[in-house]
């Protein structure tokens, strides 16, 4: 096999940021009364070539850079700029059209200069645009007069009048003034806040960089290859990405600023945010209270490190987020989300087991659930030859041999949220339960497959019943793993379809192909491999379909890769040479299944759950909200009686000792519940 490391997981950072090198003083931009004109830095046009001939050598699509990709990123820059088409003109997208099929000749000849131009225009209608919000702000809106504001504008026309372009910012002005007023606030504390916000947005925009520019424009560059291959500027710590060792005190989430948001980055498995599940990569916070009581602050168009400030604390103390969740996209409306503040480390994010006993007819069935947040491996302990390194697969043996000494009838591995890590560990896992043999398959862009076998000598260390628990943010590894547990018919796979990662990146540093040590060179991250069942489909776009599918509140076009511009397609390869060990069976399956419409049918809290979901596709498909008092603070209501709990993470998830906390820990996470009466049910069949 050949030996390669790869994560397979989330864990890199793009961001449309402001660069550090700038400070805080807006006037240091200033030349006169006008902008600082922004133009390309000297190594600029080295770095667009370089990371041409990377696109067109070694990335997993072999596309030709061509009037069609030209086309692709004329649209993905306006598109990073302006995604709600409020601030560009039709006439403005129509003055640079003439470049549209031209950008593939210039970027890789060095020519930027399209790039700052429609920056420039953009940075002029913003400001003009602010301008208006101010003028606004000094008059307080009428919240009686029937009209809707659609704040879903990604398939409208850009605006062709100065007239027309006001109208959507009267109304996008408006709905946030709603909001407050929703939460009980005056006018003159409303109209203070909004002009807080806009002048934070105001000053952000004057501290744009032409780093900033260049990164924006060759994102819109790489990212017509696949959503994952990205170009990220020279690291500045302080603005891009929290230091380790404070984004695992807290809620336990790595933040990054992308334009004048907050955006989580990724979720530390273990800490409040991860057990929350209310909280997920590339959702957007907008804004942050203290405690129970404490007013929301408006953080839209804050610093990152002021944000940071605002949402790190003592542990035990209370936190409070409004979040815009990424999984409903432009529609999304925002989420109150309440954390705990905690300290995470290595024991909170590593692997945990419980015992619950289940009860079937007149037998107790004593169940093992094992939680794994993510697929890690301590590489320096194991670099340094450490005997008692820390894994996910050491980790899991140690917890299966405690569970079998308590007499455990059945296991499930829950990977609800598991966004990935290591595909060594993925492999070396799914060895504990099937016999040698292959796991996954790896293509590289050069089209050779490498066949990634489980090399345990063939020990199979549990062999009684199993079954595995997915959701939608279940990706990457951990997709691997439920993929090769559903191919050897080892397990079954109970939940959602996961999330459809099938691809592989590695982080490539420019400055080894621009060998100045005078110049601050960036990054690509790049799409290089694919993964690939053992029976040769692929993960992409797919994922794994369980084989007891629970209702979801998306479907994959809706989140997931395949809802991801230029994500590549599935496909398949030849099938590797496996033999299936057929623990589970067909007719298995159809009973387990008809067990579960049954319940679908007699179980309260599987039918509140699902009423919850249909509700929330259908919030979800609006495009447009109301922007009358009272018609909104109705559907407020409504929205409130059909959560009464909320986004609420004060649920105790230590070990259950008594059978009140048992029916409590269920009754709040029904996908759990049902899990665990198939896996009884396995367990029974077996017997019977």
């Amino acid at each position: 096999m050949k030996k390669l490391l790869l994560i397979a997981g989330f864990v890199i950072l793009t961001s449309f940021g402001v660069s550090s090198e700038y400070g805080s003083n807006i006037q240091s931009f200033l030349e006169g009364d006008t902008l600082k004109v922004l133009k390309p830095k000297e190594e600029h046009p080295s770095e667009a070539y370089v990371i041409t001939n990377l696109l067109k050598r070694i990335h997993y699509r072999k596309l030709s850079l061509s009037d069609s990709i030209s086309s692709v990123v004329f649209d993905n820059y306006f598109s990073s700029l302006d995604p709600n088409k409020a601030y560009f003109f039709a006439s403005d997208v129509e003055k640079f059209e003439k470049l549209r099929f031209e950008l593939d000749n210039q970027i890789p000849s060095g020519e930027l200069q399209f790039a700052y131009d429609v920056f420039d225009v953009y940075r002029e209608r913003a400001l003009n645009q602010i301008d208006y919000v101010f003028t606004l702000l000094e008059t307080e809106f009428d919240f009686s007069k029937e009209e809707s504001y659609m704040f879903d504008r990604e398939k409208a026309d850009w605006p062709t009048t100065q007239e027309e372009q006001n109208e959507v910012w009267r109304k996008i002005i408006k709905n946030a003034a709603l909001s407050y007023k929703l939460a009980g606030r005056d006018w003159e504390d409303i109209s203070k806040s909004l002009k807080k916000r806009y002048q934070r947005i105001q000053k952000a925009i004057y501290q744009y960089n032409s780093e900033d520019v260049f990164q924006s424009y060759m994102n819109a560059y790489t990212n017509a290859y696949d959503p994952h291959t990205d170009y990220f500027s020279p690291p500045d710590a302080e603005n891009f990405q929290i230091d380790m060792s404070l984004s695992l005190e807290g809620i336990g989430a790595r933040l990054m600023q992308n334009l004048d948001y907050t955006q989580v980055a990724d979720i530390i498995p273990g800490g409040p945010a991860y057990k929350s599940k209310a909280l997920l990569k590339d959702d957007r916070i907008i804004g942050v209270a203290q405690g129970d009581d404490g007013e929301f602050l408006d953080v839209i168009g804050w610093r990152l490190d002021d944000v940071v400030a605002k949402i790190r604390g003592p542990k035990g103390t209370v936190v409070r987020l409004q979040i815009l969740k990424a999984s409903e996209g432009i529609n999304a409306l925002p989420d109150t989300l309440r954390l705990v503040r905690d300290k995470i480390n290595l024991e909170q994010s590593a692997a945990k087991s419980e015992m619950i006993p289940i009860t079937e007819g007149n037998t107790t069935y004593n169940l093992g659930v094992i939680t794994v947040p993510s697929f890690y491996l301590d590489f320096d302990g194991l670099r340094a030859g450490k005997e008692d390194y820390r894994s996910t697969t050491r980790d899991v043996k140690k917890l299966i041999t405690e569970l079998e000494e308590q007499g455990m009838d059945g296991l499930m591995i829950d990977l609800r949220f598991n966004g990935g890590g290591s595909l060594q560990e993925a492999i070396e896992m799914s060895g504990l339960f099937i016999p040698d043999g292959p796991v996954v398959q790896v293509r590289n862009y050069d089209q050779s497959v490498d066949k990634m076998d489980d090399e345990d000598g063939g020990e199979v260390f549990y062999n009684g019943p199993l079954a595995v628990l997915v959701n939608r943010g279940s990706a990457s590894a951990s997709e691997i793993f439920s993929g090769a547990i559903q191919d050897y018919r080892r397990g079954v796979i109970i939940g959602e379809s996961t999330f459809g990662k099938g691809t592989v990146q590695n982080v490539i540093d420019l400055s080894q192909y621009i060998r100045n040590p005078e110049l601050n060179l960036g990054q690509i991250k790049m799409t290089l491999a694919k993964f690939y069942r053992v029976t040769g489909s692929s993960n992409q776009r797919v994922g794994i379909a369980p084989d007891v599918q629970f209702p979801s509140i998306y479907s994959q076009e809706d989140f997931g890769e395949a809802s991801r511009e230029n994500a590549l397609p599935w496909d398949e390869i030849a099938s590797a040479n496996f033999n299936p060990t057929n623990t589970v069976s067909e007719e298995l399956l159809d009973h387990l299944n008809a067990l579960y419409r049954e319940d679908l049918n007699t179980d309260p809290d599987l039918q509140k759950l699902v009423r919850d979901i249909e509700k929330a596709r259908e919030s979800r498909d609006r495009t447009s909200v109301s922007l009358n008092l009272e018609t909104r603070r109705a559907d407020n209501d409504n929205d409130d009686d059909d959560d009464d709990e909320g986004l609420d993470t004060t649920i105790d998830n230590s070990d259950i000792d008594d059978q009140d906390a048992i029916d409590e820990k269920l009754r709040k996470d029904p996908y759990l519940k049902e899990g665990l009466k198939l896996l009884a049910a396995i367990k029974k069949y077996k017997v019977g």
